[in-house]
């Protein structure tokens, strides 16, 4: 498996690159990386900013397709890996728990997607995608569309439901995203 790391946004909310602001004194990146490598042989980070990233003994990459989203990343990043199975999280979550990406790792085969659904809502940046996926993903943003879930509709899904994910992580924590100053402040008081 192949842990893939977008790290692209324009940093609008935040007014900043989130990946490098400070959680428990490191980078929100390393904290990524560091639980991406728990079931990843290699690490793939999207960004448009690579020189940011030397130090990430990772593979770098870059925007394969000219129109930029999040589908763009997630395909970028699928391109480039040789895997058929991938881990995809965003660099602003820098809570990701070992115990239930391994759960969700074990889960894959047969699957083009393996998401955790809370509440009714996907977590499409905390989750596994196919390589398959690659030719729909391209057909979906060559047509200007750029919503994640909306693959989801064609796609093989396996959700990880909520009894499942509390038996490794009953906070939830995993799937905190810290996009704005707010959402950082209040982390950081936390630990």
């Amino acid at each position: 498996m192949t842990g893939i790391v977008l790290s692209g946004g324009e940093c609008r909310r935040m007014g900043t690159d989130k990946a490098f602001l400070t959680v428990a004194g490191e980078a929100m990146i390393t904290h990524v990386v560091r639980a991406l490598r728990t079931i990843a042989d290699r690490i793939i980070i999207v960004t448009n900013t690579p020189a940011a990233y030397a130090a990430y003994n990772a593979i770098i990459v870059t925007d394969a397709l000219a129109r930029r989203g999040p589908l763009t990343g997630i395909y970028s990043g699928l391109q480039r890996s040789q895997d058929e199975y991938n881990f995809i999280t965003a660099c602003d979550m820098p809570y990701l728990n070992p115990q239930l990406l391994s759960y969700m790792s074990g889960l894959a085969e047969g699957y083009d997607i393996v998401a955790p659904k809370v509440q009714g809502l996907v977590e499409p940046l905390h989750a596994i995608y196919s390589r398959k996926l690659l030719p729909m993903i391209e057909d979906r943003v060559n047509r200007g569309l750029q919503r994640i879930q909306d693959i989801y509709t064609e796609a093989r899904v396996r959700y990880v439901t909520e009894e499942e994910i509390d038996r490794y992580d009953p906070g939830r924590r995993s799937f905190k995203n810290l996009n704005t100053s707010q959402e950082y402040k209040e982390a950081t008081c936390l630990d």
